[in-house]
């Protein structure tokens, strides 16, 4: 059954891809299509809507790498049809990984971040100086009214991407801010972190702080409606959508990992 045809070379638009009407509908995304489109025309609308993606340079969050020389670009390509699994048919691969050099600088950059995070006397550094090269770090003074996810979120207008998430169980009441060092992550980039971060503190410090309260136990507690928060003056506050969402994910997880726990128990 034919699932495509192929346009011929008088159907193909001599204009450039957006003098086309290849720009005018959008691309199927859960099936095949049932004419084709140009190379030039599907490369250029599928790179323009990659662009809506962050700079993966500014990524924090990733441990994979960013930036290799071109030569090794080059060896990839040439060597993207091997499956290095296969140690048997490929055993020069394992003789090709690692490099010193690479992961001092790392270690080097990750120490200068640190040690300028810690100068600001704003944070703590919870990760240690062994080991994987990041950094990673929390709040010391929690009762200005903001935390590490408004810091995430605001790093984003500078380009940063930062993760902040709560530690495991039994851990939870710590909320960490991390950074994994690259060796595309220089020196320079490490200092216009620490100095983004400042300016992200203190326009912190000028807006006001969220509203402090604890939630009822039963959620209908003295009267206060469900999802709503008790203020100091007995007056019902509603919960931020960020801090529903964060609730409604916490009762799930906390759910699928009480029902994994009942299927290994032993009868």
């Amino acid at each position: 059954m034919v699932l495509s045809r192929i346009f011929s070379q008088s159907d193909v638009s001599m204009h450039s891809t957006f003098a086309s009407r290849y720009v005018r509908e959008s691309l199927p995304r859960y099936k095949m299509p049932e004419n084709s489109i140009p190379k030039e025309a599907a490369f250029q609308i599928i790179n323009d809507e990659l662009m809506l993606d962050g700079k993966p340079r500014l990524n924090l969050a990733s441990f994979v790498t960013t930036w290799m020389e071109p030569e090794c670009d080059k060896l990839i390509m040439d060597s993207i049809n091997k499956n290095y699994v296969d140690m048997d048919e490929y055993p020069v691969t394992t003789e090709l990984q690692g490099y010193r050099n690479v992961m001092d600088n790392c270690h080097d950059n990750a120490m200068v971040l640190k040690e300028g995070l810690e100068k600001t006397g704003r944070f703590k550094i919870v990760s240690k100086d062994i080991g994987v090269p990041l950094v990673a770090f929390s709040l010391k003074d929690k009762n200005r009214g903001h935390d590490e996810f408004e810091i995430a979120e605001t790093l984003r207008r500078f380009g940063w991407i930062v993760p902040a998430y709560t530690m495991p169980a039994d851990a939870k009441h710590i909320t960490v801010l991390r950074v994994v060092i690259r060796e595309d992550f220089s020196r320079t980039l490490a200092e216009r972190l620490v100095l983004d971060i400042t300016k992200v503190m203190h326009e912190l410090d000028a807006l006001p702080a969220k509203p402090s309260s604890k939630m009822s136990i039963n959620g209908e507690e003295n009267g206060k409606i469900s999802g709503s928060l008790a203020g100091k003056n007995g007056t019902v506050v509603k919960k931020t959508a960020i801090e529903t969402q964060r609730e409604i994910t916490a009762y799930w997880k906390n759910f699928v990992m009480a029902k994994k726990s009942d299927k290994n128990k032993i009868c």
